[in-house]
């Protein structure tokens, strides 16, 4: 089973300890890693291969609530910005990264792709530290 897959049954069956909670076009879940606080993304239910894959209306409520997640995540943080990436190289489903950014990065950082900061190394989500930024989210989202 493919990865976003994976992902959406678990959040399903409320196996993913990730989940932000249910929205309109899919799940809102944090990320596995929190390198940058508030990291999150949106995975499409059903999953589908790409956004090209949604019809008018699906894709329309997919955006719409990418940007609720952000504007949402923006505000649990304090971050000065967010970054959407839609990638699907490496795990070929829809799924967007939602990367807050902060003016408190490091110089070498904070100007480039998110990619360029050590993942394998980075504080792995758990509801201890992150808990309370999740619920923030989730309440900022209404649910």
């Amino acid at each position: 089973m493919a990865l976003i897959t994976e992902r959406v049954a678990l959040a399903r069956n409320g196996g993913n300890d990730k989940v932000i909670c249910r929205m309109p076009s899919g799940w809102a879940v944090m990320g596995d890693v929190q390198f940058l606080p508030g990291y999150c993304l949106l995975l499409p239910d059903p999953v589908v291969a790409s956004l090209n894959d949604l019809d008018t209306e699906a894709r329309t409520a997919y955006l719409l609530d990418m940007a609720r997640l952000g504007d949402a995540v923006l505000q649990a943080t304090g971050a000065v910005r967010m970054n959407y990436e839609i990638l699907g190289n490496s795990e070929p489903e829809l799924h967007c990264h939602l990367f807050p950014r902060y003016a408190s990065e490091p110089d070498d950082k904070r100007r480039m792709p998110v990619w360029f900061y050590d993942w394998k190394n980075a504080l792995p989500y758990a509801e201890d530290p992150h808990g309370a930024l999740r619920k923030a989210i989730a309440h900022l989202l209404n649910v």
